[in-house]
């Protein structure tokens, strides 16, 4: 079944046309369906719902996994509601020891550091994390970064929910990178 990988899977998922056809009396639209699995394997719908808001497409382009190696350095996650920005996650597999410096984009967020990992950055809208990875042949630093509209959660709750997000995509990008520390 490997063989069959694409190295970028573009998912289209659509509300069902007949559920569409009785809701016509001008009310918002709900959420839009995503795939069971989406984002290198890594996040469920319901992990994803409090950032999709309301439309009727959701367009995933994602591949379908974060098996980074020297040749294929990076992957990207980027989700779509109606054409409009909700949801991308980075993975990026770089040099170890690369001096890593956030951007004013991410210090105008007054962020905090994740309670889990020293070189992080955590604001209400993401986060984003650089791992020092011990291969089965080599070191390499991984960044991983994730920035999405958090309106469908309360202000209390985003950078939770972001810490959150970002410890699971940690352990996963960790196992499927090789990254041994």
């Amino acid at each position: 079944m490997s063989g069959a990988r694409v190295p970028s899977a573009v998912v289209a998922v659509a509300l069902g046309t007949a559920l569409l056809a009785g809701c016509s009396d001008g009310k918002a639209s709900a959420a839009p369906e995503l795939p069971s699995s989406t984002c290198f394997g890594v996040f469920t719908p319901a992990e994803l719902a409090p950032f999709m808001g309301t439309g009727d497409e959701a367009r995933v382009d994602s591949p379908g996994d974060l098996r980074l190696t020297a040749s294929r350095t990076k992957a990207i996650c980027n989700i779509d509601v109606d054409g409009k920005p909700r949801w991308t996650a980075t993975a990026e597999r770089r040099p170890a020891g690369q001096e890593v410096t956030w951007g004013s984009e991410v210090e105008k967020h007054d962020p905090d550091e994740l309670p889990y990992a020293g070189n992080s950055r955590l604001w209400d809208s993401g986060a984003a994390v650089v791992l020092g990875c011990t291969g089965p042949t080599e070191t390499f630093d991984l960044t991983l970064f994730i920035d999405a509209v958090p309106d469908g959660l309360k202000q209390e709750q985003r950078r939770p929910a972001f810490a959150a997000l970002m410890k699971k995509f940690m352990e996963s990008a960790r196992q499927q990178t090789r990254c041994g520390s």
